[in-house]
């Protein structure tokens, strides 16, 4: 089955009951039973949904894995995996990467007792330097968030194979519409599927996909034991939102390239940041393990003037100044105070998050009114 079809039917059937073509809300927490543990397959719904069943083999099935899990945001996915650890263990993770995610390592778990080394990985094989017995787990984004930056995920994933530790990559800017981490060697993908895969700004989701049973049963029980799960009806919009995922994908694809050469042009704006580039870092890399590059496009403004990004930012009509990525609709943030506030500001300027980096998640409307909003805005 072909990708635009399993968005569709990739794991679905007619509801069982009265051949429901989309999967029906079971609102329900619990399940009746005929006598102690004989069920119809279902006891509590913070274990299980029919509904949430569903979509998790719609993540399973869109990513090529085996099982899906879905939660109630992409932090508490996060989590789930941070859970496989023990302390004294160690993660090595993207230097740039989402400001939640880099909150929950330093501020919750590096409590506990889990070390984490954050690196740049342009170069995959700088990992090894910071591999030792104690290193469990790779994470990594790619495309990163903010920067755009492309790690190479075979080079890694045979690194991660190589000293038998896990490798994580948070799918969420790329989608499997564009980039498919299982298949180039990675063990967990991760999805903030309040972005692209729900598509409409209406949700608040998590989903972690594997192919290896016994990770997958780990991951199983964390879920069921912390609880972090979503409800029928948030699970019944991502399955909705999922069937048009790949229409979506291709026209987020074509206004990025639009709005990215549009500010490559502007004598206002300084860098600009998208993997289409053939002068952007890993631009071959990019070609090989993506479809194409995304909605997602990064800039700032000449000279790094704070505020003539504030201005744009304040101008700006068709593009929403507004958290979060991945709607239909287009939005702009400023990384500093808004998405990457939680990570310290020598921090952030040493990957690139300067006070004038603007972050625009250019979403599907028309391309000539996306391109005469930022002109407007900019002057």
């Amino acid at each position: 089955m072909k990708f635009n079809t399993k968005t569709i039917h990739g794991g679905q059937a007619p509801d069982a009951a009265y051949g429901s073509v989309m999967p029906p809300i079971y609102q329900t927490s619990t399940y009746a039973q005929t006598t102690p543990g004989d069920h119809k397959g279902y006891a509590y719904s913070r274990s299980a949904n029919p509904t949430r069943t569903a979509l998790e083999k719609s993540f399973a099935s869109i990513e090529n894995g085996e099982f899906g899990l879905a939660f109630g945001s992409g932090l508490a996915a996060i989590d789930a995996v941070l859970k496989l650890l023990e302390p004294g263990d160690e993660v090595i993770a993207t230097n740039d990467l989402y400001g939640g995610t880099y909150r929950i390592f330093t501020s919750i778990f590096k409590k506990f007792g889990i070390k984490f080394n954050f690196i740049g990985m342009d170069n995959a094989s700088n990992i090894e330097n910071y591999i030792n017995d104690n290193t469990k787990l790779i994470w990594v984004e790619t495309p990163t968030n903010p920067m755009m930056t492309i790690i190479d995920l075979r080079a890694t994933a045979a690194i991660a194979k190589k000293y038998k530790v896990w490798l994580a990559v948070d799918n969420t800017f790329a989608t499997p519409y564009l980039q498919r981490p299982l298949d180039l060697g990675a063990d967990i993908v991760m999805h903030s599927a309040t972005k692209y895969l729900g598509g409409h700004s209406d949700l608040v989701m998590g989903a972690l996909i594997v192919k290896d049973k016994e990770l997958a049963n780990k991951l199983y029980f964390i879920q069921n034991a912390s609880g972090a799960i979503c409800g029928p009806q948030d699970s019944f919009l991502a399955l909705r939102g999922i069937k048009t995922l790949h229409v979506r994908m291709q026209r987020h694809c074509e206004n990025g390239k639009a709005v990215a050469l549009y500010l490559a042009n502007h004598p206002k704006i300084e860098n600009v940041y998208w993997p289409g580039f053939e002068s952007h870092p890993n631009h071959h890399i990019a070609k090989e393990q993506m479809n194409d590059f995304g909605g997602m496009v990064s800039f700032t403004t000449k000279g790094d003037n704070y505020e003539e990004a504030i201005k744009i930012l304040e101008h700006l009509e068709i593009f929403t100044l507004a958290e979060s990525l991945g709607g239909v609709e287009s939005l702009a943030g400023h990384p500093a105070s808004m998405t990457h506030a939680s990570i310290p500001k020598d921090v952030r300027e040493k990957i690139g998050i300067v006070d004038s980096l603007i972050r625009l998640s250019v979403g599907i409307e028309d391309e000539e009114d996306l391109i005469a909003d930022l002109k407007h805005a900019i002057g």
